[in-house]
């Protein structure tokens, strides 16, 4: 072969087979990432047939661990994180124990030493960091209190896997190893000086290094970097601004894991989290989804390319303890825990579901503990396998923890007007409280942006009984002020729609840009009330014809409308024309001309 192209195969050979497979999982019913995780069994060393290149693999897998927690800081604020802490930090540092405990006792039942077992029950006690976040975006939970709370719990892991990297090198040449610590600071210490900080110096110069990337984010980057980004933005260069956006989320990312022994993923995060504040952060998280996307699907390739097929025979029962530790221990313990800090048992059990699984530093906690000769061989197998099943097992574990909810519930809302005085507790977060509208003959909003709000206002206006239907808590709130009736969630899911009371609806006014999205709701909405008005809105000529091909009436094209609105206004001056007032005819709807494309 005349050009040797490993990183180009194996970005092509992942994303084509994980698009073939994971497009025959969503034929069959299944999740898409079960297709993706099979196409990584397939390009990897334990399969005949081409073989992937495994060092490069994890790093682009790692590129998307880093766009998804920076998209992840752009919805969640300072505000939000400080808001869980009192149930995240408990609640994390209680199930990360009791799940390294069971790890610790059946590595003992094997008879792997000590330092092993330790390492091995850490590896099992650690989410994975894209399969939680990509839960939870599914379901439109990432602004719920208990998206909020899940995210916190999934940083405050996430902090604790940071120490255990470094403190696991230590204890290992502690114990007698031949290996350093790998602390940078404690190092130079050690070499230039000749002080042993131990393990308690190690510790201190963490947590010091851990608290200047984070206090140099709060104070200057909360600055920084929103001020950079306007600056880009008023350049009017897209390019620029979607190149801004990646080389903050990648150099933050990279940065502080040089500087400050942070790991990618929560440095991605806290610059997602300050760019929050920024009035682009919204463009900034549309410009890096598709490459989120694209990564995301490369980290699931990556955790199938180190399955090996044969522990499923060589260690069934162990295999079996492993994965009953992750998906049943770790998943009781998370929901027992938030039950005992008074919330919700809908939020314990998406909590519990949220966790019952591992990931990105379970793999790299087993790298580190076989290459430092603490865990064999077998427990680096046993963890893969582990995290293999439990990823493919966590969308079940949604769907059963979905079903249990409402019984868990029902006795609550049930003993409430026995004891008034339990009264204060019971109210729930939002989203546990949706209940079907009794509007009829209503309009149903579906997004409040900026063109949604017009809209909105104007049915307001008129008397209009109307509901909106937004997966936005920021939006919920401002509309709950405003007294109009809410059902928070993603329309396109339809039992978002049927709490609308489609049958009894009038119109469906569909405002959001995202057109896939659009027809959805338009063909479902057609086939439950054939008599409803349907309204919509598109950006091309060719989401026109599709929106009516799934069931739209009138189909608004923005830039028609603007050059419209232009057309009117030039004929004032050159043709005598009617006066024309603020440029919105009586034909059009206020607001719909100055309504983009791109930041909704």
């Amino acid at each position: 072969m005349p050009h040797d192209t490993p990183l180009i195969s194996t970005i092509v050979g992942g994303l084509v087979l994980a698009f073939i497979l994971g497009a025959i999982a969503n034929r069959l019913k299944l999740p898409p990432l079960v297709g993706y995780l099979l196409a990584g069994i397939l390009v990897g060393p334990h399969t005949p047939g081409y073989v992937a290149d495994q060092d490069l693999a994890p790093e682009l897998a790692e590129i998307g661990v880093i766009l998804l927690m920076f998209g992840v800081g752009l919805h969640f604020s300072l505000k939000d994180l400080l808001s869980v802490r009192g149930v995240a930090v408990p609640g994390a540092v209680v199930q990360i124990a009791f799940a390294t405990l069971l790890g610790w006792g059946l590595g003992a039942l094997m008879g792997w030493p000590t330092g092993g077992s330790l390492v091995f029950g850490l590896a099992l006690s650690v989410a994975s960091t894209v399969v939680l976040l990509k839960a939870l975006q599914e379901r439109r939970l990432v602004e719920t209190e208990r998206g909020k709370i899940a995210v916190g719990w999934l940083i405050v892991e996430d902090l604790a896997m940071v120490l255990a990297l470094v403190l696991i090198p230590a204890a290992a040449s502690i114990g007698g190893g031949e290996h350093a610590p790998v602390e940078p600071l404690s190092a130079g210490l050690n070499r230039l000086f000749g002080l042993d900080l131990g393990i308690g110096g190690i510790i201190g110069m963490t947590l010091v290094k851990v608290a200047l990337f984070v206090a140099l984010m709060l104070v200057f980057g909360r600055k920084l970097i929103p001020w950079t980004m306007h600056r880009i933005a008023h350049t009017g260069s897209r390019e620029l601004f979607r190149l801004g956006v990646l080389a903050i989320a990648l150099g933050v990312a990279f940065g502080a894991a040089k500087l400050f022994g942070v790991s990618l993923a929560l440095g991605a995060f806290f610059a997602g989290m300050v760019l929050a504040e920024s009035e682009l952060s919204h463009r900034a998280a549309q410009e890096s989804l598709p490459l989120r996307d694209a990564f995301a699907v490369l980290f699931f390739v990556s955790v199938g390319m180190l399955f090996d097929p044969n522990i499923l025979i060589e260690k069934p029962l162990p295999l079996l303890a492993t994965v009953f530790i992750i998906v049943i221990g770790k998943s009781v313990a998370a929901f027992l825990i938030v039950l005992l800090f008074r919330k919700p048992a809908g939020t314990a059990l998406t909590i519990s579901a949220s966790l019952g699984q591992i990931g990105e530093f379970s793999f790299i906690l087993a790298a580190l503990g076989v290459d430092l000769g603490l865990l064999p061989q077998e427990g680096r197998d046993l963890i893969l396998a582990g995290a293999i099943i439990s990823i493919i097992l966590n969308p079940l574990l949604f769907f059963a923890c979905d079903r249990m909810r409402p019984l868990l519930e029902r006795p609550k809302r049930e003993e409430a007007p026995v004891d008034a005085a339990e009264a204060p507790i019971e109210p729930a977060e939002p989203e546990d409280e949706i209940q079907p509208t009794s509007l009829s003959g209503h309009a149903i909003l579906v997004g409040y942006g900026r063109v949604g709000s017009i809209v909105g206002q104007n049915l307001k206006s008129s008397g209009t009984p109307f509901l909106v239907i937004e997966d936005s808590e920021k939006r919920i709130e401002e509309l709950a002020t405003q007294g109009v009736e809410t059902i928070i969630g993603n329309a396109a899911a339809r039992e978002v729609l049927d709490l609308a009371n489609l049958p009894g609806a009038r119109s469906l006014v569909i405002a959001i840009p995202n057109a896939f999205e659009a027809c959805s709701v338009a063909e479902y909405g057609r086939s439950v009330n054939p008599a409803i008005l349907i309204v919509a809105r598109a950006h091309s000529d060719a989401e026109v014809d599709e929106l009516k091909q799934y069931g739209a009436d009138t189909v608004i094209m923005g830039e028609r409308e603007i050059a419209m609105g232009m057309v009117d206004r030039l004929a004032q001056v050159h043709h005598d024309s009617p006066a024309y007032e603020d440029g919105h005819g009586t034909d059009t709807i206020p607001g719909t001309a100055a309504a983009p494309s791109e930041k909704e």
